[in-house]
């Protein structure tokens, strides 16, 4: 959606707006889509935005969480930076969740808000909301802007900052006297960024040591995260690990970076991951620590993790290395580029023994017994559909039309989340947009609608929870008047699932408010099928088993946005789980 670098143009002399030269700005870096809802003190940026309409789409989402998870979607699928449009007050603290969760993910996203002119600024205007103070520990770079004469710069140095380094949202609160004022745009202003020095490549030197350890090594293994995606390291990860024969475990954020169906692929580890990679992480003498961050939903108790290993850590993001686990071999750079020179290190003759196969024979003997003994798997009734099934015929079906490749999926939050996660396998990054380190409900239909727009020519389904669904079901409104034909395959248990197991688990099944229906004397409820209906969108339910295939070709076909209303029973639990704060020792399977 936009590069940082800005593309060369004839400097004017003639005076614009602030409006103007900020959506100006936006082209410059190569926006072509933003997603905005209006207000009074955004008002001018709409309106210059309706003079570049050939140029820039200006997408008009119900809620402006629903546009911030938009451009969360537009901007995980392209890598690109993504801008989305608020006005001040409670506009702006709409982004709120948006820009936290952009935080947590490395999300390159940039929040613009409309905010109250300068000469009313600090003195409880209508509408005012102080962006800047609440959102300081959520974003990687905020400004307030408050001269018409800063845009150019301050635009320049935000696609910079959202979309090197580690990456991160960016916030800029824009005075309406601001965006009114006209003035003589410099093009070329320089960025004031002293001390920002976001690309660091590690020598040789630093290298090396895990060369070393890998030959040490008699059970290694490979734990690679969500940084692969945001360095496009993937291709230099498939090498290493074939180079080195050493087994894969993803994160959540993982998934997709190393092809699913790959011999060496032990899948997803953590809480909800397969029981043999987290049984060989647990084993391992070296683990190879990739573009992750420790994460307690990986680790689970830090003290018992992995702690019969040497750990190499290799992370963009110098303040991760040693943050939650010590690292032996701590290496501070660009994931791709440290990649390249182990790569080529490893292809070198001297180090040939390291290549050549069959180090690890024991250790895979051993990997692939936890495999055959513990596949993920589940119970299947004859009559009626469970979740786990649903998400498996829909990866089959597609699987077997060759359109995995071509499909995106989303999802909301919750036990859909991680049995997607667990059951629809990738191949390829960039393929498969969840919120995981703030595990947002909501997110799933509005980042579709992102990831749509971004990639018309795929497949995009979000797979989503009757709870997480129900909190930006509104824009099923922009799916329909923005001719966005996204699907949602809705599993529908009427619970907070998440919850409700745990309940089950850990509370003795005490309801705490987890169920969503409107009584036991009531068909399901909301009525989905209607709501959906309501807003323009094709929508069909499904109860019987027999019937779920035709219904999810008929979801895949359907030329406009289109809801599939699974009817699942509650009782289904994620499974495995590793409980929190607890150990591979406490691992749940049934």
């Amino acid at each position: 959606m936009a590069d940082h670098g800005t593309t060369s143009a004839t400097p004017t002399a003639t005076p614009m707006s602030g409006a103007d030269i900020l959506v100006q700005a936006l082209i410059r870096h190569g926006v072509d889509t933003v997603f905005a809802y209006p207000g009074g003190a955004s008002m001018p940026i709409h309106q210059a935005l309706t003079r570049v309409s050939g140029k820039l789409r200006t997408i008009l989402p119900r809620h402006e969480q629903g546009g911030g998870f938009m451009a969360h979607g537009y901007c995980r699928t392209t890598g690109k930076a993504s801008v989305c449009v608020s006005t001040s007050g409670p506009g702006a603290t709409n982004f709120v969740t948006c820009i936290a969760d952009a935080k947590m993910d490395s999300i390159p996203a940039i929040f613009i808000t409309g905010q109250v002119s300068t000469n009313v600024l600090g003195n409880d205007a209508f509408q005012e909301t102080p962006m800047v103070e609440i959102c300081r520990g959520i974003t990687k770079h905020h400004y307030l802007l408050t001269r018409t004469e800063d845009i150019t710069r301050v635009m320049k140095e935000a696609f910079h900052i959202a979309t090197t380094g580690r990456p991160g949202p960016v916030l800029i609160d824009v005075c309406k006297d601001v965006q009114t004022k006209s003035v003589v745009p410099d093009w070329d202003v320089a960025m004031d960024l002293p001390g920002y020095r976001p690309v660091r490549k590690a020598p040789r030197a630093e290298l090396e040591p895990i060369i070393a350890a890998i030959r040490a090594s008699k059970k290694p293994f490979i734990y690679a995260g969500g940084g692969v995606t945001h360095s496009d390291a993937a291709a230099e990860l498939k090498e290493f690990a074939e180079l080195v024969g050493a087994p894969v475990g993803l994160t959540v954020h993982g998934l997709g970076n190393f092809p699913a169906d790959h011999y060496l692929c032990l899948q997803m580890l953590g809480m909800h991951g397969t029981v043999y990679s987290n049984y060989a992480i647990n084993e391992a003498d070296l683990l190879l620590a990739f573009g992750v961050r420790f994460d307690d939903r990986v680790t689970g108790k830090l003290a018992e993790f992995a702690k019969h290993g040497k750990i190499v850590h290799i992370d963009i993001d110098k303040s991760e290395i040693h943050k939650n686990k010590f690292a032996h071999v701590p290496v501070h750079g660009d994931l791709k580029h440290a990649l390249q020179g182990l790569n080529a290190m490893l292809k070198e003759e001297k180090n040939a023994d390291l290549t050549a196969g069959g180090r690890y024979t024991d250790w895979w003997r051993q990997v692939d017994a936890w495999r055959d003994a513990e596949p993920l798997k589940f119970a299947e009734p004859d009559n009626f559909i469970i979740p786990q099934y649903a998400i498996k015929r829909l990866w089959e079906i597609l699987r077997d039309r060759n359109q995995l490749d071509d499909t995106i999926i989303t999802t909301g939050v919750g036990q859909h989340q991680m049995w997607a996660a667990q059951f629809f396998h990738f191949n390829k990054p960039r393929k498969w947009i969840t919120s995981g380190g703030l595990g947002t409900m909501g997110f799933g239909l509005p980042s579709a609608l992102g990831a749509k727009v971004a990639f018309p020519n795929n497949l995009v389904i979000d797979i989503d929870g009757d709870g997480s669904f129900l909190m930006n079901v509104q824009e099923l409104a922009t799916a329909y008047a923005e001719k966005i034909p996204a699907k949602v395959l809705l599993l529908n248990n009427q619970h907070l699932g998440m919850v409700m197991q745990w309940e089950d688990r850990f509370f003795g099944s005490n309801r705490g408010h987890t169920y969503l229906g409107a009584g036991e004397d009531h068909a399901p409820y909301p009525d989905f099928c209607k709501i959906a209906e309501g807003f323009g969108v094709t929508a069909k339910s499904v109860i019987d088993k027999a019937d779920l295939d035709a219904a999810l070709i008929e979801m895949i076909e359907a030329p406009g946005p289109f809801l599939l209303n699974v009817h699942v029973p509650h009782q289904e639990h994620v499974l495995p789980m590793i409980p929190a704060g607890s150990t591979v020792k406490d691992i749940i399977k049934e």
